[in-house]
């Protein structure tokens, strides 16, 4: 066989080689990038489990409450005395305010379109795991409540009670203006507009307001522009 011949056979299986591992390459399917899931937010200790409560409380889902309704101190200049609390309706905060224009910030859950409402008055007292009295006007709206209502004697403490762990009672003068700030187990409705006129926190977070505001403490709850009810 002649050199040539060899030759030509050698390019012709190089080409072939090409050819082949050309097409190889051809048929493979790029890689795309797959979309990495943000870590889950880790809970801070402030929002831990409360085993040793009455009735233990669970972790919140701090997944599913936006960091900006998480208890922090902030800056907040304000004309309110110390101690005063502020509740900023529009935004959804509660503030407790501290010494040298600081303040205590909470995350809360106001009153939904028609039960809104504003003005002044005092925490006249607070009370652990209270029972739930609905007012009438709330059974007269809602008769499946008629089992839990005044006349039956109210709904037993616990962690299903709509009050939670803590209630902070809100007068003016010697009258009981009927409104709450109180526990609540679903932490999720915090930052929004559920309730029936009352002031809703999470539950370590009201415990936390509890155990530093005083009976007797103004309150001041700022009205939504959207159209509140005023107390008078």
């Amino acid at each position: 066989m002649t050199s040539f011949a060899i030759g030509r056979r050698t390019f012709l299986a190089g080409v072939g080689a090409l050819a082949l591992a050309g097409c190889t390459s051809t048929q493979q399917t790029p890689r795309l990038a797959q979309p990495v899931a943000p870590p889950p937010p880790v809970t801070p200790p402030m929002y831990y489990a409360l085993p040793d409560e009455r009735f233990p409380i669970p972790e919140v889902d701090v997944a599913q409450v936006g960091r900006q309704w998480w208890r922090t101190e902030v800056d907040y200049p304000s004309v309110e005395k110390v101690g005063t609390v502020i509740v900023d309706t529009p935004n959804r905060y509660l503030y407790h305010i501290r010494p040298e224009g600081r303040a205590m910030r909470y995350g809360v859950g106001v009153g939904r379109d028609g039960f809104l409402w504003s003005g002044r008055g005092h925490i006249a007292y607070k009370r652990e795991w209270p029972r739930w009295n609905p007012p009438n006007e709330m059974v007269a709206r809602q008769p499946e409540l008629e089992p839990v209502s005044i006349a039956n004697g109210g709904m037993a403490p616990g962690l299903d009670n709509p009050l939670g762990s803590r209630a902070l009672y809100i007068h003016q003068g010697n009258r009981d203006t009927i409104y709450r700030i109180h526990g609540s187990p679903e932490f999720w409705t915090i930052g929004r507009a559920v309730s029936s006129g009352c002031i809703r926190m999470l539950n370590q977070d009201v415990i936390h307001l509890a155990d530093n505001v005083r009976d007797g403490s103004t309150i001041v709850v700022i009205p939504d522009p959207s159209g509140s009810q005023q107390i008078a």
